[in-house]
């Protein structure tokens, strides 16, 4: 449990950094005409959610309550981070316990789901299947984004997620910051 501890700070903090080193040196139409260009790349931009199997989720999820002060709602913790191209942005990470017998993670047998944040969606799923990668499903569409599974080469199923923040923002609710 201390390596997930440890790997949730860790995402926490590298999801509000960035570099912009290589930006400052370009002139502004460059910049942008290269911004505009890298969000239409498919491709992950971050983590959307930390899942795991819990044996009792309302125990755990009171722990790290009053251990770790995470902010809880009925699906675990929402994080809130600022977009590092985007800093006036609000962007959310979402950690949450599922019951051990959950099937939500099938076909794969581990105890945990990464949710990866992406960009254009469609366009990976074509990548990904050009690539022999195996999907699990279609794109879902819901208010607050697009959803697809995948597998990877180990097994471990992994969630896709092209986020539709300003609809989580607009829903408000607690966050731990």
């Amino acid at each position: 449990m201390n390596r997930l501890i440890t790997f949730l700070l860790a995402v926490l903090l590298l999801s509000g950094c960035s570099s912009n080193e290589d930006q400052k040196s370009k002139p502004d139409s460059e910049t942008h005409k290269q911004t505009v260009e890298d969000d239409t790349i498919p491709k992950v931009t971050g983590i959307g959610g930390i899942f795991f199997k819990s044996k009792n989720t309302a125990a755990l999820k009171e722990w790290y309550g009053k251990n770790l002060r995470l902010s809880t709602d009925n699906y675990g913790s929402v994080f809130e981070f600022r977009n590092a191209k985007n800093p006036e942005q609000e962007n959310y990470l979402r950690w949450s316990l599922f019951e051990e017998k959950t099937d939500y993670f099938d076909p794969s047998k581990k105890e945990f789901m990464i949710n990866y944040r992406v960009q254009n969606l469609e366009g990976l799923v074509k990548i990904l299947k050009a690539n022999s990668v195996t999907v699990l499903d279609s794109i879902a569409n819901y208010e607050y984004g697009k959803f697809v599974h995948i597998m990877d080469l180990e097994g471990n199923k992994i969630e896709l997620w092209e986020p539709v923040d300003s609809v989580l923002t607009k829903l408000g609710g607690v966050t731990t910051k």
